[in-house]
């Protein structure tokens, strides 16, 4: 996960700034470089943040994910192998989303429970949560 670093020259192209203002800032403290040599080496993200551009840097996009258990009594594993055969058969054949979702089902035997986790976004989570609770209303 290496950034990349820019000189003060090209820093002040993209700044349009004049590149003593970007000695300036950085011997003020403003702007944060390391010294190679006798020059001056800027990462993207402290330019970026100089900037105001609070986006985060190409390659190190921001991954949003939720984890939700569903407890569910009074369910056998007849009814925990059905949920995990029609909500994995459900998010294979979505196929929208392009993003990794995990649906676990597992049965508590001793305490006649079914538990089922999901990992996701939270709307690739959310459709899911949804088959679930259809179909839990069926069940009655």
């Amino acid at each position: 996960m290496s950034e990349e670093f820019y000189t003060v020259d090209y820093a002040a192209e993209q700044l349009k700034l004049h590149p003593k203002t970007v000695l300036k800032f950085i011997r003020q403290g403003q702007l944060r470089a390391t010294k190679v040599g006798r020059q001056y080496r800027i990462l993207r993200s402290d330019l970026a943040a100089l900037a105001g551009d609070h986006r985060p840097a190409r390659g190190m996009s921001r991954e949003v994910r939720s984890t939700t258990i569903v407890d569910i009594s009074n369910a056998d594993a007849e009814f925990a192998r059905r949920m995990a055969a029609l909500l994995t058969g459900a998010r294979k054949a979505g196929g929208r989303s392009t993003e990794p979702v995990s649906v676990d089902v597992t049965h508590d035997p001793a305490n006649n429970q079914v538990k089922i986790i999901v990992v996701a976004r939270p709307s690739d989570a959310a459709e899911i949560l949804q088959l679930a609770e259809v179909l839990l209303e069926g069940r009655t």
